[in-house]
């Protein structure tokens, strides 16, 4: 049984991107969402032409992701597509930030993101994919969003690492890095729209853009998605050195 993975399915990119990959996927029998919230992902299933199977779990809880391992292991499935979408941003200075919203982001962003990584791994054959989610906070630190950003550029440097140590094994990994995006996400993390930039604000997109490209980008191979002019300047502009260094690595 070939499958594709989606987490954070229940909203904004993850629920996007089970649409799109919906209409495109055509050797895969089932989707899988993955998110907290059961109702969304229902209502969303119902719209998809694929074979769906819903998994209501929290991917940050240790417990959750035994029960999936579990899942995995009885179902055996090919996994040729795995999206991680799930995270979560908070806007504010790092001191008056709580500790809970700063352990969230690193939960979620980064520990969760690695472990759904390497438990699916196994199940990936030559020519599966990983698409995970960054964003283009990874390219630079950004005051005010630093656990966010810090995140994001694990996510990135992970993506691209592995992208490289996989190939052999034929399975590509790219990460998306958009700039803001028109999702549920932005409001939960900034709070109100006067607490995000003018220039954020100009330069926000939407997710069904954003996904398109990715999706596009993926089926070419490519290693990096970055979707609007202005994130591919930022990108052009920063990665010089890195991508030098990531050559000799």
């Amino acid at each position: 049984m070939n499958i594709a993975i989606i987490t954070g399915a229940s909203s904004g990119m993850g629920m996007e991107f089970a649409r799109q990959l919906d209409s495109s996927l055509h050797k895969t029998d089932e989707i899988w969402l993955l998110a907290r919230r059961r109702e969304p992902m229902e209502e969303l299933a119902r719209s998809l032409r694929h074979k769906t199977q819903i998994i209501a779990m929290d991917v940050t809880l240790d417990s959750a992701m035994d029960q999936f391992a579990e899942i995995l292991a009885i179902s055996n499935p090919k996994i040729t597509v795995l999206v991680n979408c799930a995270g979560a941003g908070n806007h504010g200075k790092f001191m008056q930030q709580s500790d809970a919203a700063v352990s969230d982001m690193v939960q979620l962003n980064i520990v969760a993101l690695t472990k759904m990584t390497k438990l699916c791994l196994p199940y990936m054959r030559r020519g599966s994919k990983i698409i995970q989610l960054a964003s283009g906070a990874a390219f630079v630190p950004q005051a005010a969003f630093a656990v966010y950003a810090a995140s994001k550029a694990y996510v990135y440097s992970l993506s691209r690492a592995l992208n490289k140590e996989l190939a052999e094994r034929g399975i590509r990994v790219m990460a998306v890095c958009p700039g803001p995006v028109n999702t549920p996400f932005l409001a939960s993390a900034y709070g109100e729209a006067s607490n995000m930039s003018r220039l954020k604000k100009m330069t926000m997109m939407e997710a069904e853009s954003v996904v398109a490209k990715a999706v596009m980008d993926c089926k070419r191979g490519k290693s990096v998605s970055i979707c609007g002019l202005p994130m591919k300047a930022l990108y052009l502009a920063t990665q010089g050195v890195q991508s030098l260094l990531y050559k000799f690595t």
